[in-house]
């Protein structure tokens, strides 16, 4: 690992490079949230275990030119890091923009879509999946009858009254799944006003 980023030093990727010897600096990991090693802060993606020389090359790259987030949530959701990815979410809009993107993408692999699924009902009722509602409207208009269903069951989540008029029209999709999402999203939203209007009483 080091001889690869000191590649990436002599090749200008990277301005400096800062090593530190945990074992001598316990102090240092506990304040970063170090939890095993080794563990690299290239801009703000942090990466832990080997990573090969391309890898590296890749994350510098993406560090340089302030993009890579989608490419970034991927990897934690691979590393089965869904809590790092609900708290980016939470903390940034285009965090979230970058969820919804992976949503969108035909290429994410199954087991990364299943995390962007329970990272998005981890949000649920919060403010930053409602300001995700128009882009989330917007996928509900997928060729893809999977992506239209997900952003389906992600508006529901989202208990955002914005969302009615979409489900209602979802509810003559093509796709019978999206049907029934629809349905149950409806029913899911009226069975919160009713909640709201009662304890309002």
């Amino acid at each position: 690992m080091l001889d690869a980023l000191g590649k990436l030093i002599k090749e200008g990727r990277l301005g400096r490079l800062e090593v530190v010897n945990l074992a001598a600096r316990p102090e240092l990991a506990q304040s970063l949230g170090v939890r095993s090693v080794p563990w690299i802060r290239l801009g703000e993606f942090e990466l832990t275990g080997a990573q090969g020389l391309g890898e590296l090359r890749q994350w510098a790259g993406f560090a340089a030119s302030g993009g890579g987030g989608a490419a970034y949530l991927s990897h934690l959701l691979e590393q089965r890091q869904l809590d790092r990815v609900v708290e980016r979410a939470r903390g940034s809009v285009q965090a979230m923009t970058d969820l919804l993107r992976l949503l969108a993408d035909e290429q994410t692999p199954m087991a990364v879509r299943i995390g962007v699924g329970a990272a998005i009902e981890d949000l649920a009722g919060e403010m930053r999946l409602a300001e995700a509602v128009p882009e989330l409207i917007e996928l509900t208009q997928s060729d893809r009858p999977q992506t239209r269903a997900d952003a389906c069951h992600y508006l529901a989540l989202s208990g955002d009254p914005r969302v009615i008029p979409t489900l209602e029209r979802l509810l003559d999709d093509a796709d019978q799944e999206v049907r029934e999402i629809a349905r149950e999203g409806l029913a899911a939203l009226a069975g919160m006003k009713l909640e709201e209007s009662l304890a309002s009483i």
